[in-house]
């Protein structure tokens, strides 16, 4: 049963979750009126039995789609030997999920975190130690370079190195050290660089900012900038890696080789926050024990969970697919016929459809989805995000299509 305009969320139980969410939780989010209790690949399902197809994916957290049951048995496994060791003592898993990841990535070692914005931090952290230790950068001079309209995160320092007002409204004074540039402009890049510059924190594709694409050639550049001047590129694959662009990190698509490699959100299948910074022992290698941390970091049942994300990504070959239902769903949307869209978007299963102004904003449309069955969410005023689990078929691709038409003519 699908939702149709009388049976969205908007009754029953579902609105009792909803008022109960509304009393008694902060207001820190603008979720569609929809509750979801059960999920299965690409479908979810509401308490009134209503379902949906699920094109967000959870921000790229669910590439591998919901309940994936290798993952799940997985997580189901290492929870009836050990949950939870700390890093006080090792543990059977962690080791080897460090080696996959690094193996996988093409780098020498890893820091295990939980969240992304965590991992984002601890590859700062790395940054300023590796200016200190190895460039030489005057004490508590050193210097970070990122873009405006970056999304790395929602701590204090990273929200005090964005350019969008809300994020940093209210919650100064901020961490110094990071300089902002314009997005996709070499030159801007060059022209920030110092003598106390150590690293460029870069998004391959600008998610959370509309889903915005730099030209071809933009990141091998910015790579060969940051060798010349001794500066560490830092790629914030936490939406776009592990298959979500057609590649299993998107750097590759430009030939690019980062220094760090910030990673997250699907490295947990859907299941569990897990995160990393993959680099090489010239940068990792310089903490010492009590230099950072995390209780939870590296914890057994997570990287339980991570091992078989990794396994299924490869053994079913989900970048591939990415890559090839990516281009037909991108095929298909421009072939629909309106004049409500100003652009079409992406890489792999990461699309934006940007909506005219004179047309509104994404967030009806969205809404119209959702009584359609296809839940997707807007970002940045303008653009409907779609990104669906990898596991998407044609078949489900082309259901969605059908009704995605509709709502765009």
């Amino acid at each position: 049963m699908t939702p149709s305009s009388k049976t969205t969320a908007s009754t029953g139980q579902s609105q009792r979750l909803i008022d109960l969410a509304e009393t008694w939780s902060a207001h820190n989010y603008h979720p569609l009126p929809v509750v979801l209790t059960r999920g299965e690949g690409v479908w979810v399902y509401d308490p009134e039995g209503n379902r949906y197809m699920d094109m967000l994916s959870a921000y790229s957290a669910l590439n591998h789609g919901h309940r994936h049951p290798r993952i799940i048995q997985a997580l189901k496994d290492q929870a009836d030997r050990i949950t939870l060791t700390s890093r006080a003592f090792h543990n059977d898993l962690f080791g080897p999920l460090c080696a996959k990841l690094c193996r996988l990535a093409g780098k020498e070692m890893t820091l295990l975190m939980n969240s992304g914005a965590e991992a984002v931090e601890t590859a700062i952290k790395t940054a300023r130690k590796w200016g200190y230790k190895v460039k030489r950068v005057p004490r508590d001079k050193a210097e970070i370079i990122v873009c405006e309209n970056n999304f790395h995160g929602r701590t204090t320092t990273i929200v005090g190195f964005s350019s969008e007002e809300q994020y940093r409204e209210d919650f100064g004074p901020f961490t110094p050290g990071f300089k902002l540039i314009p997005y996709d402009d070499i030159q801007s890049l060059e022209r920030a660089i110092t003598p106390n510059t150590v690293g460029f924190l870069v998004e391959p594709i600008q998610g959370e900012a509309g889903i915005l694409m730099p030209q071809d050639g933009y990141l091998k550049a910015a790579a060969e900038i940051c060798r010349k001047n001794r500066v560490l590129l830092i790629a914030d694959e936490i939406q776009t890696g592990f298959g979500r662009t057609g590649r299993m990190f998107c750097c590759e698509h430009d030939g690019a080789v980062p220094d760090l490699i910030v990673v997250g959100k699907a490295l947990g299948g859907g299941v569990l926050p897990v995160s990393a910074v993959i680099g090489g022992r010239d940068t990792l290698g310089l903490f010492r024990p009590g230099d950072h941390g995390s209780t939870f970091g590296g914890n057994t049942l997570s990287c339980a969970v991570a091992m078989a994300a990794l396994d299924v990504l490869v053994d079913e070959r989900l970048v591939d697919r990415s890559a090839e239902m990516g281009a037909y769903f991108m095929q298909r949307l421009r072939a629909i016929r309106t004049d409500k869209v100003k652009e079409i978007r992406g890489r792999g299963l990461l699309i934006g459809v940007e909506i005219k102004e004179e047309h509104g904003t994404a967030r009806p449309y969205c809404e119209k989805l959702m009584e359609l069955g296809i839940l997707a969410k807007e970002t940045h005023h303008q653009v409907i995000r779609f990104a669906p689990p990898l596991v998407l078929t044609r078949e489900d691709a082309d259901w969605a299509l059908e009704r995605i038409a509709k709502v765009l003519a």
